[in-house]
């Protein structure tokens, strides 16, 4: 799921919060959040397995995966979903462009894949039709393609491409791919208090080629472990962006999602806020919907 960052209620997943832990099972059992029940025996339960190579060898490794872990593997069980939002480009002097986006996207169906996502810009008129389909990998280069309506043509984005700007805002294309847990190696670096909540915060660091960070830093909140603030730091290891997540709502299946992100780029002064409408969930979506044939199909 590019850009999700979006986690279960504490509640409803105590018991796979119990078997997932910080222990350092290889295997991880988590329950499905669209049929959490208080019923435990009733529950669908899913197996996922640690990667020993993400996961690390020190302590300090295994303590910021497992925090990881436990935020990326909550929200499992979603299934599809659906929701447009609006994208506020702010230059630094303060001026704004604005447009219209909207994205769905395809839950990966187990931890070897990435999640498949297709983001369609309907206004302003100038890039309506422009779309960026995503296949999200691993440690291979992510499969994606920018249609540009005025070529009537897809364009695959290279991967020495992909920490370039999306469409002019302080996101890059990798940032729609590259929030899959295994992408990564961990380490934990404290607990700490971020707006009156407290955070685990952990770093992470890319073991994908050509990635435009040479690290992230975390913050996770300890109660509902959603992930509220990243920074980048670009290739010199200096800090760049900074992204803030708020605005969490829960849905009826359980997972949460936050409505607003900022990105602000430190060294440009640049920011790009994006500000989601009502998630839909269960549209019945399958690999059909996000093939490559699907962007010349867009109006």
């Amino acid at each position: 799921m590019a850009l999700r960052y979006s986690f279960r209620s504490p509640h409803s997943t105590l018991a796979a919060v119990l078997l997932l832990g910080v222990s350092g099972l290889g295997a991880a059992a988590v329950l499905s959040p669209a049929k959490a029940q208080d019923d435990v025996s009733e529950v669908a339960v899913t197996e996922f397995t640690n990667d020993p190579e993400a996961r690390g060898t020190t302590p300090e490794a295994h303590k910021g995966y497992d925090i990881a872990a436990r935020s990326d593997r909550t929200d499992h069980g979603y299934g599809d979903s659906r929701v447009s939002f609006t994208m506020i480009l702010r230059n630094a002097a303060g001026q704004e462009t604005t447009r219209e986006v909207n994205i769905t996207t395809l839950e990966k169906v187990d931890e070897s894949v990435g999640d498949k996502s297709l983001v369609i810009f309907e206004t302003p008129a100038d890039v309506r039709g422009t779309a960026l389909l995503s296949h999200a990998k691993i440690l291979e280069p992510d499969d994606q393609w920018l249609y540009l309506p005025a070529l009537k043509r897809e364009k695959r984005i290279a991967s020495a491409n992909k920490s370039g700007p999306f469409v002019g805002s302080e996101f890059a294309f990798e940032d729609f791919t590259t929030q899959e847990l295994n992408k990564f190696t961990y380490k934990y670096i404290s607990e700490g208090d971020l707006d009156g909540m407290a955070v685990d915060i952990i770093e992470r660091y890319p073991r994908y080629e050509n990635s435009g960070y040479t690290r992230q830093v975390s913050y996770t909140d300890q109660e509902i472990f959603q992930v509220r603030k990243v920074e980048f730091y670009d290739r010199r290891d200096a800090l760049l962006k900074t992204l803030t997540l708020d605005d969490y709502r829960q849905y009826d299946n359980g997972v949460y999602r936050a409505h607003k992100f900022t990105m602000v780029n430190h060294q440009t002064n640049k920011e790009t806020d994006l500000v989601y409408e009502d998630y839909e969930f269960g549209l019945g979506l399958d690999e059909n919907d996000f093939v490559k044939g699907v962007l010349r199909r867009i109006r």
